[in-house]
């Protein structure tokens, strides 16, 4: 049997274990493990599992307010709504996976989302993703872009799932070690919320879902782990999804949970049958009892060891009060799903497993699932911020004229539009997509209610690497931006924090302030962080990615009647900046595209400034004071006035006059925060001046929306002077040439 194969040190290697977490195992059961056990701790210490790495430093985030009905610590957050309703959510990452396999790697990442969204009692109506891929010239970006597109397309749209928005980056950095973070939200009663918690002693544990298999073993402890030229090798570690199970899984649940015989459920997600049972026992201070034998299983002769790891996808973790199986199994049998009774729950605090009659599993389970070594990792400040964090400005040439500037910038696949992705996903299904995707933020109507709520997902790497701790903030406060500018009141945060090796100190300092710079803005804006996910070792060969803590935000709109979107509506209609351009070209798109370095120091964040251009956003929205509203970012105010133009009813054109004393590539194309653009009748511009003043807020009219050019002077001088549908063709079709190219 499994169980009996002699522990040596090359197996606890194997196994990701250090000599040091192998000799507390011991020291923790009195004895040595067998294999099974063995195979279970390794999963369970991994990383990915205990967060042993980054507990220390998530304690410290803002989880609580008003409206937070569960925080951090359950499968996913819960904020009330009003109404009776909640909206449960929560952003995770399928990293390695989906590089070993991007295609079964995403469509699995969308798969475990959304059960960690239903396995709390809610119906999922809304995924975003977010995606970081390497050099666009590098010869695997496209094929993995094309895989890992197909692979959310495909899970969300068979289970009728919306993907309704995102982000897409594209650098360097991400050449070896891809990221895709996937986001889901779902609408619940506020008072029938399920978690993750197996109590009540005799009480049944369900199987429910698809059978075991062999896929997805070691998936944690491979996500927990850089990568190296083995890396092919781990595709037998990516599992293998099935959307039609889950479609069945998540209707069957619903219908479960309905009774009020259902004690808990747990997704089974990393480490499988493992960390459900473990975790769902720990958090009601209860034992376990298992039978393997009773496990349904898709492949013959699978041992303890390969049941327990498993993380074959589209399985949950039941536990029902004594006396109710029988109905239980009926529901689920109704939904054609695999389902058994594998256990009972036990007050002793030991989680026993049998195969064959004999027990192979005999585990304190606190110890199991938090006796993990607390990793008190050292900090240090990287050595490359002393090169690369000045930037000399007098050196650069500033260019003449802006019109190829501006055509470079929008063709660039970070820029461009991402029609070629979101038009693969059905982003209408359930019919509550008001804001369709390419807008600031995904917009869904709350059905049966006058509320409407706001999704957007953010985070520019580049800042990250100059500055993690400013970077973490201006994520943050872009997704809060984006929100605003849909006319909603950001009311949750989750996030998926992705770093290098923390075993090197300079990530671990970058992984510190990252996570010190997302407390402090989300205390600063009253935002709780309800929900999140780490994922370390994002990483090939010593090489690390840039520090991407990625930020998704909710908003809540009480009358959906005044959402707002980016696009001009009209010719005639007068445009207009809220906040202030500094001469912020540190990471900038502009800087990496035509000087080719990455250097100087992120744009300015001033929280206060920040804060108040976000309400004054909003008291023009609820005023009816503005028709569109669109935040600056990524290729800075030239970009966003020209995507202002490009995605209103129908393409306008724009006359727009600065004056500055700046640089004009500064002006245009620097990324300063804390700015908005807007566009208004002619007769709101003095309501407009009046409650901007009042604000505090820097405000100027630029110019109006029209015509078939796209002008900027500055100063008196012409800068930039296109033809309209000649920028939008760059901007609407280069990610779809990129994508549809044929390699080589």
């Amino acid at each position: 049997m499994t169980a009996s194969i002699p522990i040596t040190p090359e197996i606890v290697a194997e196994h990701g274990l250090s000599p040091e977490e192998y000799a507390r195992i011991q020291k923790l059961l009195k004895r040595d493990p067998n294999l099974v056990e063995l195979g279970i701790f390794s999963a369970m210490w991994s990383e990915h599992c205990s967060y042993k790495s980054s507990r220390p430093h998530l304690k410290t985030l803002p989880t609580e307010g008003p409206r937070v009905i569960q925080g951090p610590g359950e499968n996913a957050g819960v904020v009330d709504i009003g109404d009776g309703l909640a909206v449960v959510f929560k952003i995770e990452s399928h990293n390695h996976p989906s590089f070993i396999e991007p295609h079964q790697g995403a469509a699995t990442g969308v798969g475990g989302i959304m059960r960690d969204v239903f396995t709390m009692g809610a119906r999922p109506i809304a995924l975003l993703d977010s995606l970081r891929f390497g050099d666009p010239d590098h010869e695997k970006t496209r094929y993995l872009l094309n895989g890992v597109v197909k692979g959310i397309a495909d899970y969300g749209n068979c289970v009728g799932v919306p993907t309704v928005g995102g982000d897409i980056y594209f650098d360097a950095c991400y050449n070896g070690n891809i990221l895709v973070n996937v986001f889901c939200l779902g609408l619940a009663k506020a008072d029938r919320i399920f978690l993750g918690n197996a109590s009540g002693i005799g009480n049944a544990l369900l199987y429910v879902g698809s059978k075991t298999g062999r896929d997805g073993i070691h998936g944690a402890s491979m996500a927990s782990a850089e990568f190296d030229d083995a890396t092919e090798e781990k595709r037998p570690t990516v599992q293998v999804g099935d959307p039609f199970t889950e479609k069945l899984l998540l209707e069957a649940c619903l219908e479960i949970m309905k009774e009020d015989w259902v004690v808990g459920v747990q997704d089974m997600g990393a480490a499988g049958l493992s960390s459900s049972s473990f975790e769902m026992a720990e958090r009601a201070g209860m034992g376990l009892e298992l039978d393997l034998d009773a496990v349904p299983q898709r492949e013959a002769g699978m041992n303890a060891y390969e049941l327990m790891l498993s993380e074959s996808q589209e399985r949950m973790l039941f536990v029902v009060e004594k006396g109710h199986e029988d109905e239980a199994l009926a529901i689920f049998k109704k939904w054609d799903l695999d389902v058994a009774v594998i256990g009972r729950v036990t007050d002793d605090g030991i989680y026993r497993a049998r195969e064959n009659g004999e027990e192979v599993v005999t585990l304190p389970i606190e110890a199991v699932v938090t006796g993990a070594l607390k990793c008190d990792r050292p900090v240090q400040k990287p050595a490359y911020l002393a090169e690369v964090g000045t930037l000399d400005l007098s050196s650069k040439e500033i260019p003449a004229r802006g019109g190829e500037v501006l055509k470079q910038l929008l063709a660039s696949p970070t820029i461009a539009s991402k029609q070629f992705v979101y038009e693969q996903y059905d982003h209408m299904v359930r019919l509550n997509t008001l804001v369709l995707p390419g807008s600031d933020a995904a917009v869904l109507r709350v059905p049966e209610t006058d509320k409407a709520l706001s999704l957007a997902v953010d985070c520019n790497p580049r800042y990250g690497y100059l500055d993690p701790y400013i970077g973490a903030q201006i994520a943050v406060a872009e997704a809060c931006r984006n929100v605003v500018c849909s006319g909603a009141d950001p009311v949750g945060v989750t996030n998926c924090l992705n770093f290098g090796n923390p075993e090197n100190p300079e990530i671990m300092w970058q992984f510190q302030e990252a996570v010190r710079g997302l407390g402090d803005l989300c205390r600063f804006f009253d935002i709780p962080v309800v929900s999140g996910n780490v994922s370390l070792y994002n990483e090939t060969k010593g090489e690390a990615i840039y520090p991407t803590p990625t930020i998704a935000v909710v908003g809540l709109m009480e009358d959906r009647s005044l959402h707002c979107t980016q696009g001009f509506k009209q010719a005639g209609h007068r445009i207009g900046l809220l906040g202030s351009t500094l001469e912020d070209l540190g990471g900038s798109e502009y800087q990496k595209l035509f000087w080719n370095e990455l250097r100087g120091q992120p744009p300015v964040l001033d929280p206060k400034t920040e804060r108040a251009v976000q309400r004054l956003c909003l008291d023009l929205i609820r005023q009816r004071l503005i028709q569109s509203a669109h935040d600056c970012s990524e290729g800075g105010l030239a970009v966003a006035l020209a995507e202002s133009c490009f995605t209103g009813p129908k393409p306008l054109g724009a006359d727009l006059v600065l004056n500055s004393g700046m640089r004009a590539d500064a002006l245009l194309f620097g990324e300063s925060q804390s700015r908005i653009v807007i566009s208004f009748s002619e007769d709101a511009l003095p309501s407009i001046e009046s409650l901007a003043q009042k604000a505090g807020v820097p405000f100027a009219a630029l110019g109006t929306a029209g015509g078939s050019k796209f002008q900027i002077r500055i100063d008196g001088n012409e800068f930039i002077n296109e033809d309209i549908l000649a920028l939008e063709d760059i901007w609407e079709n280069s990610l779809s040439r990129y994508g549809n190219r044929v390699a080589g």
